[in-house]
């Protein structure tokens, strides 16, 4: 987050972020005995959070109920990018970013805006948001969190009449893909933003061998490297931002910490692996004859877990022996996971012809 020069500036984010952090706290135990929660004005006469205790824990909390509820399963939440949950999601949450005052629209990857322009409609923006696509059997707060926040802590600005009185515009981004779950390419609604978008990505297909450039267009946008690249935010005109997230992990829990900075996230790089061997019976082929790519695949997934979990101990080669001394340098920062394995052709009966991890 970028720092301010002047310390009014500073106060109006620490507002902003105030808001974010009573939104999370409270969302949370809506089912407790409600608790006073008085946060400074910050400079804003008149605020006083208790008066809006209704946006900041109630409403918040329903409307992550809510928007838990829109899946592309009936038994798990379940909303992946350009999913017909995940369109339905960004249309919800467009309506709750006009109901706290902002106009907004939908870009080419399909990310959601809302936005106020405030007292200067050509400063730095101040962006808040987060991703409201999820994994499969995706918790509720996980992305959506930090975008109904942001929406709550707008709105209320817009009823203190604070919102227009803001030093500089305040833009929240739903982002329309962070997991890459669908396409496993991941950070796709941000890339674009950022100008990072990788031209090659467009080809990329889902399981059903639809590209991305072919969903993008079923969902009515162009598709095109050249409608993305005009996405783009110039650094100029971005003056920070602010994504309240739930930490997905027990690290603060462990530690008695209720809130969490965060100075960098994970890095990710993901392989397709394919082990092949010789299929045969199982009841026919003898262990000594044997080619089972099974077991070549599962030794490689403990030797991955060794790998991650005593990078000390390094690997072969120069690039390895390079990776394992930063890793080394990030103790416990480096993380592995194999979360999908399937075998060909999947009976019980029989010794596998192929692996995928």
């Amino acid at each position: 987050m970028k720092k301010g020069n002047s310390t009014g500036y500073v106060a109006q984010l620490i507002l902003v972020t105030t808001l974010l952090q009573a939104c999370c706290a409270t969302a949370f135990f809506v089912d407790a005995a409600p608790q006073p929660f008085v946060s400074p004005g910050y400079g804003l006469p008149g605020f006083n959070s208790m008066r809006h205790r209704s946006i900041l824990r109630d409403e918040v909390a329903a409307r992550l109920k809510e928007l838990g509820n829109v899946s592309d399963s009936r038994h798990v939440l379940e909303r992946t990018f350009l999913s017909p949950a995940a369109l339905a999601a960004g249309r919800l949450l467009a309506s709750w970013m006009r109901d706290a005052g902002l106009r907004t629209w939908e870009d080419e990857l399909g990310n959601v805006h809302g936005r106020s322009d405030g007292a200067n409609a050509t400063a730095p923006a101040l962006l808040l948001g987060s991703h409201l696509d999820t994994v499969i059997d995706a918790g509720k707060y996980d992305g959506a969190l930090g975008i109904v926040t942001a929406i709550a802590a707008v709105k209320v600005l817009k009823i203190e009449g604070k919102l227009q009185q803001f030093p500089r515009p305040i833009e929240i981004i739903a982002f329309s893909d962070e997991e890459g779950i669908r396409f496993q390419t991941t950070f796709l609604g941000s890339s674009a933003i950022a100008g990072t978008f990788q031209p090659k990505h467009l080809k990329n297909v889902d399981a059903r061998g639809i590209s991305i450039g072919a969903a993008l267009r079923a969902a009515s946008h162009l598709g095109t490297l050249e409608s993305l690249s005009t996405m783009k935010y110039e650094p100029t005109s971005v003056w920070g931002y602010v994504e309240l997230h739930i930490e997905q992990g027990p690290v603060l829990e462990a530690h008695g910490l209720p809130l969490g900075v965060v100075e960098a996230i994970a890095g990710q790089t993901r392989l397709a692996v394919r082990v092949e061997g010789s299929q045969g019976h199982a009841g026919t082929v003898p262990m000594s004859m044997r080619k089972d790519p099974m077991i070549a695949a599962a030794q490689s997934i403990v030797a991955i877990e060794n790998i991650c979990t005593h990078p000390e101990k390094g690997v072969g080669g120069s690039r390895g022996a390079t990776a394992m001394s930063t890793a080394v340098n990030h103790a416990g920062a480096i993380v592995c996971t194999v979360g999908e394995i399937h075998s060909w052709p999947g009976a019980s009966n029989v010794i596998p012809g192929e692996v995928s991890v």
